[in-house]
């Protein structure tokens, strides 16, 4: 990973569409089914959204069933952060970009192998860069 990207909240707001900064920024969901990426077969690469770092290779993606797109590992593992999050009366280990602190998503314990871990992302948080 490449130096970590620090911007003002005017700059982020400037940079990202509403629905990108409630997720990016603000912790947010899409609802279920209804991101750009939960049902995509595209081969590419899925970066962050705020800073273009590269995150998932779409050969990790499967359909999960869960309305998000699923992978079952990161590209790097330093590509990802986690973090605990007990929010909304759950515990949970959300997944947010390691260059620019950005919220991805939360990773959950019932994926595929080989990992066993199911990294459910919000498509607001991914931009698809097609082989």
């Amino acid at each position: 990973m490449t130096d970590k990207v620090t911007k003002t909240e005017k700059e982020w707001r400037e940079d990202l569409s509403a629905d990108e900064y409630a997720v990016l920024r603000e912790q947010g969901t899409e609802r279920a089914f209804t991101g750009r990426y939960w049902d995509t077969k595209t081969a590419g690469t899925y970066s962050c959204a705020g800073c273009g770092e590269p995150l998932f290779r779409s050969e990790t993606k499967y359909d999960s069933g869960s309305g998000w797109p699923s992978f079952y590992e990161p590209m790097s593992d330093d590509g990802v952060a986690e973090t605990r999050d007990v929010t909304h009366g759950m515990v949970r280990t959300e997944v947010h970009c390691a260059k620019c602190d950005s919220h991805l998503g939360h990773v959950f314990p019932d994926g595929p192998e080989p990992t066993g871990l199911r990294y459910c992302i919000n498509s607001l948080s991914l931009k698809l860069d097609e082989d």
